[in-house]
């Protein structure tokens, strides 16, 4: 068996984890009962099953801690196997030509005893082809070089001695990771996460009662009226909207500080993060679909964010996943890099086309209806005060009509884009011989109208992400470009249409 010291390579023989592999195991398991175990040592709330329960995941984390001592695996010329399992034995020979993404981990005790987890992915797996839990920096980083000078068409290694070099496509500095901070909502969804486990916890009921209860009578003490109620209302309001950004920024720079995208040969690699060190590689061919996002801040500052689906596994709510090509970037900037990305560099796209011309019946229909059912609900309780919730509809009209005339979409140069939005712009597009299939369908609304909705399928859709679908347009229209698109999906390479 190879030791851990000598340099892993083709023909080296068998390896196992790093000697520090079991700790990492074990706290990777310690820190799915840590919130738990919390509760119940200074809430003082449980059961006795609970209690139990935390004594069955001891034993899990004694197997898991077992399993270091039977992993073993071998780097060979066409592949890497892998021999894993207890009682339960498994012998994997995973080929380098199914390997596309590489994603190294590394948070901050990884890199106090300079290691790193490794993860190999493939092209739409519902898991990672092996997981590495950890292996030292330096064979970590050998690893990735090995997939990295693979050739996936020709499944040979590339010599060493002609790898292309390495090139920076986009860097973020610190200012430019604040600004993301500033433009996300990365606060929210922690303050919410937060929320969820408070209320499990039950600490909810016990302290937001109380405490509007006391600001309700400490205003009555100081005799308040509704202007110092409203000024009130609004301090507390605008200083959450301050810690929420504030939040976010801090969020921001713990994920995204030091973010590179570099390419070398036809393989991208992006790597970020303040204390967690993150990085991912993933060939330029497993780009699947494209997502432009133009908020109302992000005008603010001038930027845009892009973001790519990809043909590898993806896991919900993964952050190792290359999917941010450009967190945050100028207009130009952004463009620039689909351009170079794209084949062809056909972008931005010039020939977009209208919707159905009543399609801003259709963005109106819903919204409108909640209003009238919100509208009605508070009228029955506080009488014709609630219908003052009416005043929304002409903005929503408003609304409807802007966005309508702000969407369309454009079939050019070998793609097929979307845009919709009007304060918040999103492009969504794809390549038609990425495209995996066809739907067009029609609600009973759209046939009221003449209308139909086409949906693009590819592999590695985010559920972030909205759907590649062009809404709302005239039937036949809808049809033609159901043809057409089907015509140029029968006429593209075989290999570009991998079944998702």
């Amino acid at each position: 068996m190879t030791t851990a010291s000598e340099p892993i390579g083709v023909g080296g023989g068998e390896r196992r984890l790093h000697p520090l592999s079991w700790l990492f195991v074990l706290l990777q398991q310690l820190r799915s009962f840590a919130l738990p175990l919390l509760v119940l040592l200074f809430t003082g709330r449980g059961n006795s099953w609970e209690l139990w329960g935390l004594v069955g995941a001891g034993v899990l984390v004694a197997a898991a801690v077992l399993q270091y001592f039977f992993y073993r695996f071998r780097i060979e010329a066409d592949g890497i196997v892998i021999r894993s399992g207890v009682l339960h034995r498994s012998h994997r020979h995973v080929p380098w030509q199914r390997v596309h993404n590489v994603a190294l981990h590394q948070t901050v005790l990884h890199r106090l005893f300079d290691v790193a987890e490794v993860r190999l992915e493939s092209a739409g797996g519902m898991k990672a082809e092996a997981e590495m839990r950890v292996l030292s920096l330096a064979d970590a980083q050998a690893l990735e070089e090995l997939v990295r000078g693979h050739e996936h068409s020709a499944g040979t290694a590339a010599p060493e001695a002609t790898a292309p070099p390495s090139r920076v496509l986009l860097s973020m500095s610190t200012g430019e990771v604040v600004r993301l901070g500033l433009v996300s909502n990365r606060g929210l969804i922690a303050v919410a996460a937060a929320f969820g486990i408070l209320a499990q916890a039950d600490v909810l009921d016990d302290w937001i009662g109380p405490s509007v209860k006391g600001a309700v009578e400490w205003g009555r003490e100081q005799q308040m009226d509704w202007l110092g109620w409203m000024v009130g209302i609004a301090g507390v309001l605008l200083a959450a909207v301050v810690a929420l950004r504030l939040l976010s920024v801090a969020l921001a720079l713990l994920q995204f500080h030091g973010f590179t995208l570099s390419e070398q040969g036809r393989r991208l690699s992006a790597q970020r993060g303040l204390l967690t060190r993150l990085r991912a590689n993933m060939p330029r061919s497993r780009i699947q679909a494209w997502s432009l996002h133009e908020g109302l801040v992000h005008r603010w500052f001038g930027r845009r964010s892009l973001r790519v689906d990809s043909a590898s596994v993806e896991t919900s709510g993964d952050q190792r996943s290359l999917r941010d090509l450009a967190p945050l970037a100028t207009p130009e900037a952004a463009d620039e890099l689909v351009r170079h990305l794209l084949p062809g560099g056909h972008w931005p796209l010039n020939d977009w086309r209208p919707l159905h011309p009543r399609a801003w019946r259709r963005q109106f229909g819903l919204p409108a209806l909640a209003t009238l059912l919100l509208a009605g609900l508070l009228a029955w309780l506080n009488g014709a005060v609630g219908l003052a919730v009416l005043a929304l509809l002409p903005l929503l009209a408003l609304r409807a009509v802007v966005w309508a005339r702000h969407a369309g979409y454009c079939e050019e140069g070998g793609l097929v884009a979307v845009r919709e939005g009007w304060l918040d712009k999103r492009w969504r597009f794809v390549e038609v011989r990425r495209i995996q299939s066809l739907v067009l369908t029609q609600s009973p609304l759209d046939r009221r109208h003449g209308m139909a909705t086409l949906l693009m399928d590819t592999v590695g859709a985010s559920p972030f992400e909205p759907p590649v679908r062009v809404r709302y347009l005239p039937l036949a229209e809808a049809r033609g470009l159901l043809a057409r698109l089907a015509a140029a999906m029968d006429a593209a390479p075989t290999p570009a249409r991998t079944a998702g």
